[in-house]
């Protein structure tokens, strides 16, 4: 706990712990079960760590950030679940809750106690449930796995959490090293195999893990401490914000003609007509303004001159918008079903004091892990009322064998729809290939706009001509044919307009 805060304030022990005395020969009290030595065990843990559970939790400030700190202390019985400490942990949500404040666990356990019998199993069900109502109040929950996380409390404090954190070399997993196959791979069980199979989202060494975790909370407790507090959170409209951002407009829609370089006002720019995700103090979060281009302001004269503008190896990807878009950002990794996907980047990011969230394809054939990606991101933003901003630059979803198995369809279904049922805004912006269906999934419904070197068809070009028995001269005439330019996309309503680079000084 010393790692991660200085300012540390532990709460009260229940009340049916306090009701046994720490005096009243606890050795004596073998459990529900009546485990023979599991009192004296008890004692000797208390004896040697100083502790009275393997849970201790209170109020702390994490780089500044008030939250709610659980740590396990692994040398109480491994670190193990039982009734009391079950008991811990719903006071410690509980408390939350009420303080509106987010959830941080330090995790290291073996599992459920196993000389509590049934009755320490089923404290995973009171930990989900308080997870469940904490995720429903609209606050986040961060995980540090330590080592070992294993059993119970990796399937519920750690793997249920919003983001995972992990150091380096943990042992993770439900199987705890002794119940393992006798030929399992160990990798399989490490921080660093969890990570390459999507379940955590970063390993972080001791030395940044304090200011990892300031990060993160100042990133994602948008809504917390704005109970009672009247505290505006960092994607909030209120007293000492901003208000609304402006965005660029559309552009002229002929071919060579200069794109406006002074954006109209904000309430331009297209929102749902749902209601959004109520932010601090129920305020709903502004829409993100869409990025400035960063390439050409040139518009294409065809089709073809589009496709190859969008495909030009110069072109700026993701990475160049999101670090011109966001003053610093983190990103979550990982679908929590097996995969990755490095052709999509999700996480959030902050932008003249406010908080948005962001997916951006990478410019390849996303894979369904990256599609899965974006939908977690996307529905955790809705329910921290944080805006998000989606990029749109994909060739297609991948379609090999690999892909087909792992679901592409149910992944592509996901995000579709998880972007048109959200509450909180969302912009999006096509920087370069609009590849089909594949691209749609990230394009947020009457709120897309472009960059001038960037195209969106229903079909590459070379698919199109194909289909249709043309030969290979055909593709540049197929490309005219589908009106795919931004410019084409304006005049059909598309998207809401073309963004220009920034103003020159």
């Amino acid at each position: 706990m010393a790692v991660v805060t200085e300012d540390f304030t532990e709460f009260p022990a229940p009340e049916a712990e306090d009701a046994v005395p720490p005096s009243s020969a606890p050795e004596a009290d073998d459990g529900p079960l009546g485990w023979d030595g599991y009192g004296a065990a008890r004692q000797r843990a208390r004896e040697r760590t100083g502790e009275r559970e393997s849970v201790i939790s209170g109020t702390a400030r994490i780089d500044g950030v008030p939250t709610v700190l659980i740590s396990f202390e692994f040398g109480f019985l491994g670190g193990s679940l039982g009734e009391r400490t079950g008991d811990r942990l719903v006071a410690a949500y509980t408390r939350a809750r009420e303080l509106r404040l987010p959830v941080v666990s330090l995790i290291a356990t073996g599992g459920s106690r196993m000389q509590e019998g049934m009755r320490a199993l089923t404290q995973l069900q009171r930990v989900a449930a308080q997870s469940a109502l904490t995720r429903a109040a609209g606050l986040p929950q961060i995980a540090v796995v330590r080592d070992p996380t294993t059993g119970g409390g990796w399937a519920t404090l750690g793997a249920g959490a919003d983001v995972v954190l992990a150091l380096p070399g943990a042992q993770i997993g439900f199987a705890g090293s002794r119940v393992r196959p006798a030929d399992a791979d160990p990798y399989a069980y490490s921080a660093e195999g969890q990570l390459a199979a999507g379940q955590i989202d970063a390993i972080v060494p001791p030395d940044r893990l304090r200011t990892t975790l300031g990060r993160w909370l100042g990133l994602l407790a948008v809504g917390a401490g704005a109970a009672g507090t009247g505290a505006v959170g960092p994607g909030a409209v209120g007293p000492g914000t901003t208000g609304r951002p402006t965005v660029p407009g559309p552009a002229a829609s002929g071919p060579g003609e200069p794109l406006p370089t002074e954006p109209p006002p904000a309430e331009s720019l297209p929102v749902s007509s749902e209601p959004a995700a109520p932010g601090p103090a129920g305020a709903a979060p502004p829409p993100p303004p869409p990025p400035h281009a960063l390439g050409s302001s040139a518009l294409p004269a065809s089709g073809w001159a589009a496709v190859c503008a969008a495909r030009d190896e110069r072109r700026p990807r993701a990475a160049a918008y999101l670090d011109a878009y966001f003053d610093w950002r983190e990103e979550i990794s990982g679908d929590r079903c097996g995969g990755t996907d490095t052709g999509i980047r999700c996480g959030f990011g902050r932008r003249d004091g406010r908080t948005t969230a962001f997916a951006a394809q990478c410019g390849t054939a996303v894979r369904p892990a990256g599609f899965r990606t974006a939908a977690r991101l996307i529905r955790l933003a809705d329910r921290l009322g944080i805006p998000v901003l989606t990029l749109v630059d994909t060739p297609g979803a991948a379609n090999d064998p690999d892909a087909e198995r792992a679901g592409a369809g149910a992944a592509i279904a996901d995000v579709f729809a998880a972007l048109t049922s959200v509450r909180t805004p969302v912009t999006s912006l096509l920087i370069g290939e609009g590849g089909s269906g594949g691209a749609l999934a990230l394009a947020a419904p009457g709120a897309l706009w472009a960059t001038p070197d960037s195209y969106f068809s229903v079909i590459a070009p070379e698919s199109a001509a194909a289909i249709l028995k043309r030969d290979a001269n055909a593709v540049r005439d197929t490309a005219d044919q589908l009106r795919l330019r931004p410019t084409d996309l304006l005049d059909l309503g598309i998207i809401q307009g073309i963004v220009p680079p920034a103003s020159s000084e």
